[in-house]
């Protein structure tokens, strides 16, 4: 489907399932991978994202059987991939490739990592240089500081602190963080240089390594140290775990139902999730929104501001760098400019987020200035100056500006975007979804 017209819509009402989380997902698959016994996934993400981590697993040797309604079986290896040397395509998941990583470095053999075109041009320095401490032998094939990448069988000693760089992406310690105790003969400290964003998806990594038995200590915001194990099984399987609803995903629902008057209803993600992203919602309620939530639900019911619109904000992104991409198209429906900073990390995603984001809003008629960290966005002035782009909203293959841009079909005209299957990489049913609350 090379294009989808929408809208104009004027209302959003109903309720959705959320799929399985992509950032919980692909790490309980490389941590029940790790694990001896067997580990029953639930809820587990069906897109593009995880079936390439899965497809890796695979050809590391691992049993990982898909099952009826998102369930996953995977057999854990106990720390050693049957397979010594291998090349993986990991197309543009970062979620995937990142921690793989880490974790084949730690094999003793040969392996090859490489992925679409953008990302080879993702950075993957930092976790390099953080691998390389410990005595990895990592060669970049191409370009220094980005896949592909060859992993040599080395000898891994760790005899001093690893340090790491966090102001790039969180999923370079979330990587190290994962990998280190399959060699942790004493305890290991990571200390993070600089700015760590993205903390909130460096708690997920560290709920999740709870509850597949090893537990990390943090002394303080920026250390992490790794216990020694005790035996070469590091990682034992929980069994079963349930994946949470994506918050990301909920992020675009849950403006709707904003912008919609709703009520919309999310369900698999709510007040006591584990993920940063349903901080989303608290942004949301800053801007106006009337929001309520349960244990596993969060709910949007319009406005409660008394011109029946959003108010521009500004608000530190750090912590939900994702969701925050809703917020500047929730913003075409907001009275005042809407400014989020320390968005520096989205010039690194799949595509540069901060630019595609600037032109696709002037295109429908906003009023846009961006900046290396940051983004303005304000509302067309009046229903006039909103513009329908003959040629469609570009999507970059980049499933969030997909999704975020489907909130602008509730201006006054039809929308068009392309490529709207991009959304696989996440969320492939989402234009599904989202066709069942909207009028």
């Amino acid at each position: 489907m090379p294009d989808i017209s929408i809208g104009p819509f004027t209302r959003a009402q109903g309720s959705i399932v959320l799929p399985g989380s992509k950032s919980i997902s692909n790490r309980a698959l490389l941590l029940a991978a790790l694990s001896t016994g067997t580990t029953t996934l639930k809820n587990l993400l069906d897109a593009d994202d995880t079936q390439v981590m899965r497809n890796a697993l695979r050809q590391l040797g691992l049993s990982v059987t898909d099952q009826e309604n998102h369930v996953c079986v995977v057999e854990g290896c106990g720390g050693q991939f049957p397979v010594r040397e291998a090349d993986l395509f990991m197309g543009n998941a970062g979620t995937a490739i990142r921690p793989l990583t880490a974790a084949l470095a730690m094999q003793g053999g040969n392996y090859r990592l490489s992925g679409v075109a953008r990302m080879h041009e993702r950075p993957i320095r930092d976790l390099v240089d953080g691998l390389r401490q410990v005595g990895a032998k990592i060669d970049y094939e191409l370009q220094d500081g980005y896949p592909p990448i060859n992993i040599s069988a080395a000898d891994i000693q760790i005899k001093d602190v690893v340090k790491v760089r966090g102001d790039v992406s969180s999923q370079f310690l979330t990587a190290l963080l994962m990998a280190l105790p399959l060699v942790a003969n004493e305890p290991v400290r990571i200390e993070v240089v600089g700015e760590l964003i993205s903390r909130p998806y460096i708690d997920i990594t560290l709920k999740l390594m709870a509850r597949f038995g090893v537990t990390v200590a943090c002394p303080d915001m920026q250390s992490f140290v790794i216990p020694a194990k005790t035996s070469n099984v590091v990682y034992k399987s929980p069994g079963q775990l349930s994946v949470e609803g994506d918050a990301s995903s909920a992020s675009y629902f849950l403006a709707l139902g904003a912008i919609g008057a709703g009520p919309v209803r999310v369900l698999g993600v709510g007040k006591d999730s584990i993920q940063g992203d349903v901080a989303f919602a608290d942004a949301l309620a800053l801007m106006g929104a009337k929001i309520t939530a349960g244990e596993d639900w969060i709910e949007v019911a319009g406005v409660k501001n008394t011109n029946g619109k959003l108010n521009g904000i500004t608000i530190d992104c750090t912590e939900i760098p994702d969701a925050a991409m809703t917020l500047a198209v929730a913003a075409l429906f907001a009275e005042g400019p809407t400014r989020l900073n320390s968005i520096a990390s989205w010039r690194v995603k799949e595509t540069d987020r901060i630019a595609a984001m600037a032109k696709e809003l002037k295109k429908v008629g906003a009023i846009v200035e961006e900046g290396t960290d940051y983004i303005v966005v304000q509302a067309p002035a009046s229903v006039s100056d909103w513009k329908t782009p003959s040629e469609g909203i570009d999507t970059y293959d980049d499933h969030r500006m997909a999704m975020c841009f489907s909130l602008a079909a509730f201006g006054p005209n039809a929308l068009k975007i392309n490529d709207p299957n991009c959304v696989a990489k996440t969320f492939p049913t989402y234009f599904a979804e989202f066709a069942k609350v909207v009028n």
